[in-house]
């Protein structure tokens, strides 16, 4: 079973957090959020304090993540999320009554029509180093994510204080999240959607730059794209505020 913390009253707003981190990677939005949503969010399997119970594949994470969600949620995934919350869309239409992509991309790996991605040499090159310098590979992770952010620097420390909270992920579920970093491609299958789509981008994202959202709102018939200024790879953090009515506007614009 899951870990999730649940707070707040309103529409259901389900938050799945990225590669390595937990749900305490909100904690910082959650109070606000909570003033206007009942906001779950979700230690992935192997991160946090759920345990990992099967193999860590995006038609399993999803499947655990639609059991320990509310029906009829807002389903907002950052990066690694948002490919497990596409996933949980496609799987099980009626429980997502909504679906935010922040900072997510449904291929993450540069290809001859994407060249928004990131180098697969990248990846294989975290998943390679993960097994002799377990730390180090996670900072690099952290610095690329924070990287472009007009708050850099406090956005990799508190990155990286959240991220080890509880003790160090599963190794084996970081592997399998960078396993689907570098192999899923959904593009194929972003026009079976069939709820109501939001992409949030960082205008200085170096993981999921705007070019790619904007690629990917093409792909999505009922989808928009907002673009936080100034923010790069986890807006939530770095811009706070604006991520915040960013998501109430969401919510009042969606009934």
């Amino acid at each position: 079973m899951l870990f999730t913390q649940r707070e707040g009253n309103g529409r259901d707003l389900v938050l799945l957090h990225g590669w390595g981190m937990n749900g305490d990677v909100w904690e910082g939005v959650v109070p606000a959020l909570a003033e206007n949503f009942r906001v779950t969010s979700v230690d992935l399997p192997g991160h946090g304090r759920s345990p990992l119970s099967t193999e860590f594949t995006l038609q399993a994470i999803a499947e655990q993540v639609a059991e320990a969600a509310p029906e009829g949620a807002i389903v907002l995934g950052w990066s690694l999320g948002g490919l497990i919350a596409t996933q949980m869309a496609l799987t099980f239409p009626k429980q997502v009554a909504g679906l935010i992509l922040l900072c997510s991309a449904p291929r993450f790996v540069r290809a001859k029509d994407w060249p928004g991605g990131v180098d697969a040499d990248v990846l294989a090159g975290f998943a390679r180093d993960l097994q002799t310098d377990f730390e180090g590979t996670i900072k690099r992770f952290l610095a690329i994510q924070a990287m472009g952010s007009d708050r850099a620097r406090e956005e990799m420390r508190v990155l990286r204080d959240r991220l080890f909270r509880h003790g160090e992920p599963n190794h084996a579920a970081l592997a399998g999240g960078l396993e689907i970093l570098r192999s899923v491609d959904l593009r194929a299958r972003l026009s079976e959607l069939k709820c109501p789509t939001w992409l949030i981008a960082g205008e200085h994202d170096m993981l999921f730059p705007p070019a790619a959202a904007r690629q990917t709102r093409e792909l999505i018939a009922d989808s928009s794209l907002i673009i936080i200024k100034g923010a790069g790879h986890a807006p939530f953090i770095s811009h706070p505020d604006v991520f915040i009515s960013t998501l109430e506007n969401i919510s009042a614009n969606h009934g």
